[in-house]
Formats: structure tokens, C-alpha cells, sequence
């Protein structure tokens, strides 16, 4: 006996998923090794003879990633909305890229530290828009304990990125705030290595958890397409969201 035809709402839905899927796995892998290429590019010589082009190149396919995700449900606004923050954060961030070589070769230059400090800053505003952008996400998939997990984790991720960024701006003002006979050549030199490295321990965390919910969502999409008469089709399930309509559940829309 042939197999049953696939139905239309879901042959639609099929090629807007695909390149769902494939945007979030892209970023799954294309976020963290943004981070370890642009560390590496801005704090050692190891990527010396590649210029600019590794932090470049990575944070081109978090662009292309976002871009791949804003094929599924065009009409959704408040998902289009929450996509598009990201992907300007994402052309921002790319946009600054090229800043961690030339402050390396030059870190006595005020306009490349104001430049790495604005990436810094905008890779943090990146990762929280992200997440809100996953929560919005998960509000069109039809498995409710992924909406609670990702609704835990956006918002301890949202602390973690708030503490770090306060960590961030103790670490720039502290020797500031104190006298100056506390902030001997040797105790300045230690504050800032000691620190930089808290910071990085500090930003795998966030890191971790965003690529734990872009799996998560990945591997709830692929199920809810090879067995969807046991959860749904993403954005056409019963109780899903229609397009061009606003009705999220109440929390993802105060979040």
C-alpha cells in the first residue's frame, strides 16, 4: 500500500520548518564559536595571520542563521518583531567584528576600545534578544512542558546576562571608583586579567543555556514533523497561533 499524501497545511509548512531547523542548529554552532574566534582574536596571536576574518566569518553565519529562521511564520508580528532585534543586534555585531584584530595590534587607540566595548555590549544584548526571540518561538510550537523549560531558562539567562554586564562595568570603573594609591601598576595589571577571565568563565554560562534551548527546540520541531499525531505541526496544531495574530500565552507576552 502507498503512503498516505501529506497533507496541504503540512507540505506547506514544510520548507519554512526545514529552514527553521537549519538556522537553529546553524546558530547552535555558530554562537559559541563566535565567542572562542573572537576571544582568540582580540587576547593572543593564535589567529594573528587570519586578520580579521575569523570573528568576521562566524558572526556571518549567526546573520545567515537569524535570516534562515525568519522564513517560518512570516505574518506572526510579534514573532517577526522579537526576530528582526535580533538580527539587527546580529549585523551590529558584525559590523564591529573586524575592531578585535585592530585593537589587538593597536589596544592604546580610544576609538578600537570604544569600538570592543560596543561589540561587548552588543553580543550581550544579542544573547537576550535571542532567548525572548526562542520564547516567542516556542509560544507557536504545541509542547507545553518545552514552553515552561524555555521560559525557566530565558529567564535565568536574562539574570546571568544582567550580572555580567554589571560585572563588566565593575571590572572598567572599579580602579576609578577607588583611591589611586590602592591601584598600584601590578594591582591594576591583576584586576584586569583576574577579571577578564571571571567574565569569560561568567559568559559560558548564558552561552551554555541558549544553545541548550536552540537543541531543545530543534529536537521538538523534528518530532512534532515525523510524529505529529502525537504532538501537532508547529503553527497549524490545535490552539496554535494563526498567522498575523497577536494571542500568545499571557506570560510569553508580558516576558
Amino acid at each position: 500500500m502507498d503512503p498516505s499524501p501529506t497533507p496541504p497545511a503540512r507540505a506547506d509548512l514544510l520548507p519554512s520548518l526545514g529552514r527553521l531547523v537549519r538556522g537553529l542548529i546553524l546558530l547552535f554552532w555558530a554562537v559559541p564559536l563566535s565567542l572562542v574566534l573572537g576571544v582568540q582574536t582580540a587576547r593572543t596571536t593564535l589567529l594573528a595571520g587570519a586578520g580579521i576574518l575569523p570573528p568576521v566569518l562566524a558572526l556571518a553565519l549567526v546573520v545567515y542563521g537569524v535570516s534562515l529562521m525568519a522564513a517560518f511564520q512570516p505574518r506572526e508580528r510579534i514573532w517577526v518583531r522579537a526576530l528582526d532585534r535580533v538580527r539587527v543586534l546580529a549585523l551590529i555585531n558584525l559590523g564591529l567584528a573586524p575592531f578585535l584584530h585592530w585593537w589587538r595590534l593597536m589596544p592604546e587607540v580610544t576609538h578600537y576600545q570604544i569600538a570592543v566595548a560596543v561589540l561587548a555590549a552588543g553580543g550581550l544584548a544579542f544573547l537576550a534578544a535571542l532567548n525572548a526571540a526562542l520564547r516567542r518561538l516556542v509560544a507557536m510550537l504545541p509542547d507545553e512542558t518545552l514552553r515552561l523549560e524555555v521560559r525557566l531558562f530565558t529567564n535565568l539567562n536574562l539574570g546571568l546576562l544582567a550580572a555580567l554586564a554589571l560585572c563588566g562595568l565593575l571590572l572598567k570603573l572599579g580602579p576609578a571608583l577607588g583611591s589611586r594609591a590602592a591601584w598600584s601598576p601590578l594591582v591594576l595589571e591583576l584586576w584586569l586579567h583576574l577579571g577578564s577571565a571571571f567574565l569569560l568563565v561568567l559568559a559560558l554560562l548564558p552561552v551554555a543555556l541558549t544553545m541548550t534551548l536552540l537543541w531543545k527546540i530543534k529536537e521538538a520541531i523534528l518530532t512534532s514533523v515525523f510524529h505529529p499525531h502525537n504532538q501537532g505541526l508547529p503553527g497549524s496544531g490545535p490552539g496554535q497561533v494563526s498567522p498575523g495574530t497577536d494571542h500568545h500565552h499571557p506570560a510569553d507576552r508580558a516576558g
